[in-house]
């Protein structure tokens, strides 16, 4: 039986790796995103497995009709990736923060992923395996952040991405109460910074590339049924929120 995966924000980096990596091992994998001409060009990139979808998280309509059409053609989904996220305003801390901005990263980044979630549990629950996977960031962590000795310590204190990608651990961690009894494991993964689109406005140089990020991805999307469950890992092991 032919493991059928939907990854959002696939068409491009970090999401896209991570589509690829998949289809690589055989699964069928819809490359969904805002942007369906991207999807599908990305999709044709991939290969015969990949298939682009509509997909904003935003907008709970599209969530809706990629539901319906992985029920339709599918009947069931295996593994969805929780890629698709945005950064707001890098280095703009709290006391200064645009509430417009702080929203429409926590839109995307938190709301998001329980709006596509939330559609996609029936199918996940058809599956013999389902996998969520939440790509997340460890500077969501709480410990680290707060660790003077840590190097994020010296991070600038910021309103939005940040305190998301707290959030979505924390959602995570519920997610994984309430759905390990039912079969499926729900974990975060942290790529760590890639040279993508999403860090080139950073202007710095960071030697990391997307399929390496991808990978702690992909290795959560497959974990066996004894596997870890409400977690955030990166390439080293569990990270501490």
């Amino acid at each position: 039986m032919t493991t059928i995966a939907l990854v959002t924000g696939a068409n491009r980096g970090i999401g896209n790796a991570i589509a690829e990596q998949l289809a690589g091992l055989g699964t069928t994998v819809l490359v969904a995103g805002r942007d369906l001409a991207r999807c599908s060009d990305a999709a044709a990139a991939i290969g015969p497995g990949a298939h682009p979808v509509l997909l904003d998280v935003t907008v709970q309509a599209t969530v809706d009709t990629a539901a319906d059409l992985v029920r339709e053609r599918f009947g069931r989904l295996d593994i969805l990736v929780n890629n698709a996220g945005i950064s707001g305003r890098i280095g703009v801390t709290p006391s200064a923060a645009d509430i417009d901005d702080v929203h429409a990263v926590f839109d995307t980044n938190v709301f998001g992923v329980i709006k596509v979630t939330n559609a996609m549990l029936p199918l996940l629950l058809r599956s013999p395996a389902g996998r969520v996977v939440n790509v997340s960031s460890s500077v969501g962590s709480m410990t680290r952040m707060s660790d003077p000795a840590h190097y994020f310590a010296a991070l600038p204190a910021m309103a939005s991405y940040p305190p998301a990608k707290s959030a979505l651990n924390s959602l995570t961690v519920q997610y994984a109460k309430e759905l390990r009894a039912r079969g499926i494991l729900v974990n975060a993964a942290d790529p760590g910074a890639c040279a993508t689109d999403f860090t080139r406005p950073l202007g710095i140089t960071i030697d990391r590339t997307a399929d390496q990020g991808a990978a702690i991805a992909v290795r959560l999307a497959t974990l066996p049924a004894d596997g870890p469950t409400g977690r955030l890992f990166n390439d080293d092991g569990p990270i501490p929120w």
